[in-house]
């Protein structure tokens, strides 16, 4: 065992740290989504101080906390502040500076270390995220449509009620068959467990991570917390997270086209399929099933992500550079050395649009794609990061300048790499599936410091 490998086996098996203060933690930070699950994102501007503040009040007690979050079957709200809806809120300048660089930035202005240019670029986003017009995101998520009616006319009850809110845009999401993304995939499998959480936890996600990594106030991975936003007046910071909101476009007509031009018959443009992600669209992992899907094994938390790559280290059955092996590496042999729990995010994502069809050949004018949510304590350095060393770059696995091929936006010429005996094959003309429509950082913060945000007692 190197030195480095001794160091930090003696810190993963430190003692636990303080138990968490699930009920001042919103929900959504230590569970996943219903499955299956709908749901809306609403976006608000604050017109005034006194309206966010009233309306911050108003949600509050309708948040879930993660003490009251187990069994998923119920709807639920989550919210969360960008740093301009915090300013409007007339908070004291010394604990807006507390906040992070990034954070305080916005996404926007953070987009040469997002690396969004081009098409991906602020220039092109959608209103409201291009004018970083967003104070707050409220997101409302449910386990069938009748719950997720319900709660909705509870938010709608409070906006309509607000004097000095402005409803920006409502976005519907869910309601796909088996959970599926836009482009088929079951969605949403592997999800990083957290130390002293209470959700449960499935075969393969690895030791459980720090809470400190995902969740402020606790220690992380290097055993101490990080820093925390606030000031002793006005402490923030205890049980919030940070989150990362992208909307993508997702072009499924382009996705099969490349397929069929690529992949041959219908089952050669199926594997193709799986080789891009590193699962068949069921879910199945390639590592488990590397020749043909498994339906069975897909739809099956305690086999469906139980696995490593110890045994598949030059990439022949999962490609180095699939998606899901860049966002997760696990135990891969990287060419620079990295931490990868120190750079998980808990997704939250939800898909939005028609369900996938495999014969979809020219763009019907259809508004389909994906909301990634992110969370975690320094969910904006890990989402840039990711984007720059692990998206957007194949340095990290020996692939030079080869990019994600879902969500990496591509170069003219750029190719997807698949490791083959006796000689690795490549697949020229992979061009950009998703193109960013807009973003920003937000914070979510724990229940006592929403409620004093909604000038509420803490």
């Amino acid at each position: 065992m190197s030195i480095l490998e001794k160091v930090k086996a003696l810190v993963h098996h430190e003692a636990p740290g303080a138990p968490l203060e699930l009920d001042d933690i919103q929900a959504t930070v230590l569970f996943d989504r219903p499955d299956p699950y709908f749901g809306t994102h609403v976006l608000l501007r604050f017109d005034s101080a006194a309206g966010g503040r009233a309306l911050l009040g108003s949600l509050a007690p309708h948040v879930r906390s993660a003490a009251d979050a187990r069994d998923n079957t119920e709807a639920w709200i989550a919210v969360a502040l960008s740093h301009a809806g915090l300013r409007a809120l007339a908070l004291d300048e010394a604990l807006l500076a507390s906040f992070p660089a990034a954070f305080s930035a916005g996404m926007a202005a953070r987009a040469d270390r997002l690396q969004d240019t081009g098409p991906n670029a602020p220039e092109t986003w959608e209103a409201p995220f291009a004018g970083g017009q967003v104070h707050l995101a409220v997101s409302i998520f449910a386990p069938d449509e009748a719950s997720w009616q319900a709660a909705m006319a509870t938010a709608r009850e409070q906006f309509a009620s607000m004097r000095d809110v402005t409803v920006l845009a409502s976005h519907d999401f869910g309601a796909q068959p088996d959970s599926r993304n836009a482009f088929g995939y079951r969605d949403n499998i592997s999800n990083p467990a957290i130390e002293g959480g209470t959700a449960d936890t499935w075969p393969g996600q690895g030791r459980p991570i720090k809470a400190g990594e995902f969740i402020l106030g606790y220690p992380g991975e290097a055993g101490v917390p990080l820093a925390q936003p606030g000031t002793e007046s006005e402490p923030l910071g205890r049980n919030g997270s940070y989150v990362v909101l992208r909307k993508y476009h997702t072009d499924v007509a382009g996705f099969n086209r490349f397929l069929r031009e690529h992949g041959g018959d219908a089952d050669g443009q199926e594997l193709l399929a799986a080789k891009l992600v590193g699962r068949w669209r069921s879910g199945a992992p390639l590592t488990l099933a590397p020749e043909r899907d498994d339906a069975a094994l897909g739809k099956d938390r305690q086999r469906n992500n139980d696995f490593t790559y110890e045994d598949d280290q030059e990439g022949l059955k999962v490609p180095h550079g699939c998606h899901m092996r860049r966002m997760n590496p696990r135990d891969s042999k990287l060419a620079i050395l990295t931490d990868v729990n120190l750079h998980r995010l808990s997704r939250r994502s939800t898909t939005f649009g028609p369900p996938y069809d495999p014969n979809l050949l020219e763009d019907d004018g259809a508004e389909r794609g994906l909301f990634f949510i992110g969370l975690s304590a320094k969910a904006a350095e890990t989402m840039e990061f990711m984007q720059q060393e692990w998206i957007n770059h194949g340095n990290f696995i020996d692939l030079g300048e080869e990019r994600d091929p879902l969500v990496g936006q591509q170069p003219d010429g750029a190719t997807f790499t698949l490791p083959e005996r006796p000689v690795r094959r490549r697949i020229h003309g992979i061009h950009s599936f998703c193109t960013l429509r807009g973003g920003e950082y937000l914070f979510m913060p724990g229940l006592r410091a929403l409620r004093r945000l909604g000038g509420l007692d803490g």
